[in-house]
């Protein structure tokens, strides 16, 4: 099992995951945030911190897509272990449905 950056992350990339994550697994794209599958050790401590909800265990079903997302990503974003604020307008984008269209595959900043 490894844990997953789902959808809602979309717009809100609320960073408060990266900070706890003892392993660096975590790579910045310019709207979003993902895991990078083979690096993540599975504990679990991402998701309790995500303000958003975003983080979820690949176990649940109908992660497939978001999965795929993460592992293609991880492999050409840069690395993100320091906490950044949020956008200014993530608490709108929080919650919001059918982000998936808003997805921009260029990196972010990364450390």
């Amino acid at each position: 099992m490894t844990y997953v950056v789902t959808e809602n992350c979309i717009r809100c990339k609320y960073m408060d995951c990266v900070s706890v994550c003892p392993v660096d697994c975590f790579y910045e794209g310019a709207n979003m945030l993902v895991i990078h599958p083979d690096e993540c050790i599975d504990c679990g401590v991402c998701e309790p911190e995500c303000p958003a909800e975003a983080i979820k265990p690949d176990a649940e079903p109908g992660l497939e897509k978001w999965l795929a997302l993460n592992a293609e990503y991880a492999k050409t974003w840069p690395n993100i272990t320091l906490k950044r604020d949020p956008p200014a307008d993530a608490k709108e984008w929080d919650g919001k449905p059918g982000k998936e269209g808003l997805f921009d595959p260029e990196p972010g900043q990364g450390d």
